[in-house]
């Protein structure tokens, strides 16, 4: 479903929650969000501005998966199939984002929150940015934007990945699309990271039918249905960028980042402002879910994976929970090696046996408690490439992260499943027979 068709799906089922007093976009409406525990909500008076906001669609497994019309089960493998079989997307002439055409710009006139008193300025963590790379093409990817001034913003743009290589080749500008209000499907293409050259828009396409159209006043294609498109320039100058909430829910220090210029800002009627809060669970489930089928396919290569997690309470960067079908006494210790191998920034992984369910935090706990001992199972890595969102690695200015690795083998020890490893079960009963 397309962003307004969830939208719409949430309300006639009555879970969408409306608020129609009015709210401000300093921190109440962050506050509001958070307390709502990332439910979908729908802010109809909104104090800053004459747009809505809507918040919370993309919060869970079971939303994510229900927004692509498949069953949260389905996610992995309907993911891992994107990934491997992107469609190029057609281009159409014309699109609803580009209902209405606003070359006087003001981005002071959307509702762009601030979110925490520590924030360095108001921003916008949920827009999608599109450029085209000289050499390699189109690139999506999400990049968090500082507002700084009515038409500009200072964006964070992590060194060495799609935007900055294709800066670099255009000589240090280059014109950019960020689109706000997007479908599931595109949301989640934009937070994988796929091979170079391959169109994250083609992933997304593959996911759900996405139609693109060209923008208006530079050469970037954008999804057509998307809320609002911010067309613009990013440009030599820099500007200090942060603090700001990061992955894992602490504060990311201050930057020198890029500046982007917006010359035009396109919409639907009526748009409709989406909103992502930092370091929570929809940021988590963004960022993470698209590892579990790089994590899935490597291991796949060494022993049969059935299921992969990446935890919420591991930031849904740094901690998995991988699923075995175990055949050898070593496939355990070889799934760990796989598993760091599938998702570079993974810190510690868990290997469980089929009976575990790995959504069950209690349960993987108790593999852990009854099949695992550290002596004999743990698999320690120090000095490995780490993720510079660790606050606790090692994040030395002008080096890469480094972090000590450590991996669980939790699966039950080969060929002793005779010495009470099963957990024992009760008889089922119907109550309806005895109530």
């Amino acid at each position: 479903m397309n962003f307004r068709s969830f939208l719409e799906d949430l309300r006639k089922t009555g879970e969408l929650t409306t608020i129609n007093k009015q709210v401000s976009t300093e921190y109440e409406l962050a506050g509001i969000i958070d307390t709502l525990q990332e439910k979908p909500v729908f802010f109809g008076n909104v104090k800053e501005s004459s747009l809505p906001v809507v918040a919370g669609l993309v919060s869970s497994k079971g939303l994510i998966a229900r927004a692509l019309g498949i069953k949260r089960e389905q996610m992995l493998h309907k993911l891992l199939n994107a990934i491997e079989n992107p469609q190029p997307p057609e281009v159409a002439e014309n699109g609803k984002c580009q209902e209405i055409v606003e070359k006087n710009v003001d981005l002071k006139k959307l509702p762009i929150m601030r979110y925490t008193e520590k924030d360095g300025g108001k921003y916008v963590p949920s827009g999608v940015a599109i450029i085209n790379d000289p050499e390699l093409g189109r690139n999506m990817c999400f990049h968090r934007l500082m507002l700084i001034g009515k038409d500009r913003f200072v964006a964070r743009i992590v060194e060495e990945r799609g935007t900055d290589s294709a800066l670099k080749k255009a000589g240090g500008e280059l014109d950019i699309a960020v689109c706000i209000g997007n479908s599931t499907a595109v949301l989640l293409a934009a937070a994988t990271s796929l091979p170079k050259g391959v169109d994250e828009l083609g992933m997304a396409n593959a996911l759900e039918k996405t139609t693109l159209v060209k923008c208006k006043t530079i050469d970037v294609d954008v999804p057509q249905d998307c809320e609002i498109v911010l067309e613009g320039h990013i440009i030599k100058e820099k500007a200090p960028e942060g603090p700001f909430l990061d992955l894992t829910g602490t504060v990311d220090k201050v930057r020198l980042q890029p500046i982007v210029e917006i010359n035009c800002i396109t919409h639907r009627e009526k748009p409709i402002y989406q909103s992502i809060l930092a370091g929570r669970n929809e940021h988590k489930f963004l960022m993470g879910m698209p590892r579990e089928p790089t994590i899935f396919n490597e291991v796949n290569k060494v022993c049969r994976c059935t299921d992969v997690y990446i935890t919420p309470g591991g930031c849904s960067w740094l901690h998995a929970v991988v699923k075995i079908t175990k055949v050898n006494p070593d496939d355990g210790k070889k799934a760990i090696g796989a598993a760091f191998e599938g998702h570079k920034s993974l810190k510690h992984c868990i290997i469980v046996d089929n009976d575990i369910n790995i959504y069950d935090s209690n349960d993987v706990e108790w593999a852990l408690a009854t099949r695992f001992q550290a002596d004999q199972d743990a698999v320690i890595l120090p000095n490995q490439r780490g993720s510079s969102l660790d606050p606790s690695g090692d994040l030395t200015e002008g080096r890469k992260a480094k972090t000590c690795k450590v991996g669980l083998d939790a699966t039950i020890p080969f060929k002793k499943t005779d010495k009470g490893f099963d957990k024992e079960e009760y008889t089922k009963v119907d109550l309806k027979k005895y109530l």
